[in-house]
């Protein structure tokens, strides 16, 4: 498993797709410093939150920060024809797709929660409200590996799929339609945000789920999609 690990982090970490995610990244922030550059009564409010945190890093930077990962994971095996050497292996499914899921999450975790929690602190956040960020970021990268790892595998128009899941689902009809924000990966993390700091984000306080729904809901995801993805290992041709 660990050289699986070793040998997933390489694949993900070319010059120019870390050149990407980082860029992507910054924008929250440098966003944030030059509103502070031009307007003094700029804070963390519920513009912000709902702009900021909301619109740009929680439906913009991590779903495409982790898809872009995510959908590659197993890329390079597919494309090559190598994934039926892998497979030879003397290691289970279930421990290749963790490896798998480990290195996407390692690459892409660190440049969403800094995204999210350094343009929060610069607005003026306090730092329950940063803590909130962080560990909310943390737990929907994990959800949105879990997903696109999975798409990744399952077809080679992943980045189609997962444009389509994040412009529709998760964008336009989880802001419509209330009862998909229960099987929505944003509404979970939009969820966790309020649940942590009800003070700092209490302006989504209407348009959220229950915080234990969200936390189940979650966990559900993650596990659902890490099985569908050792399950397709098993029973897909890769001779």
């Amino acid at each position: 498993m660990a050289d699986i690990f070793k040998l997933s982090l390489r694949q993900l970490m070319g010059r120019w797709r870390i050149l990407f995610i980082a860029l992507l990244a910054a924008l929250p922030t440098a966003i944030v410093l030059v509103r502070l550059l031009v307007d003094d009564q700029f804070s963390f409010d519920g513009d912000f939150v709902n702009v900021m945190i909301d619109g740009m890093v929680v439906t913009g930077v991590m779903p495409i920060v982790t898809m872009a990962l995510a959908t590659t994971a197993f890329g390079n095996e597919v494309e090559d024809r190598t994934l039926y050497f892998l497979m030879l292996k003397p290691i289970s499914r279930v421990s290749i797709t963790l490896a798998k899921l480990l290195a996407v999450f390692v690459v892409a975790a660190p440049p969403v929660v800094a995204s999210g929690t350094v343009a929060t602190v610069a607005a003026g956040g306090s730092g329950r409200a940063a803590a909130a960020t962080a560990i909310a970021l943390v737990v929907g990268v994990a959800a949105y590996a879990s997903v696109f790892t999975w798409a990744g595998l399952l077809t080679q128009r992943a980045l189609a799929f997962g444009l389509v899941y994040m412009l529709v689902w998760e964008g336009l009809l989880s802001s419509f339609l209330g009862n998909i924000q229960y099987i929505s990966i944003r509404g979970y993390t939009l969820a966790l945000l309020h649940g942590i700091d009800q003070n700092g984000f209490e302006s989504i306080e209407l348009r959220v789920i229950e915080f234990p729904a969200a936390i189940v809901g979650v966990i559900a995801a993650i596990v659902c999609f890490a099985f569908l993805t050792q399950y397709r290992l098993r029973t897909m041709d890769v001779s």
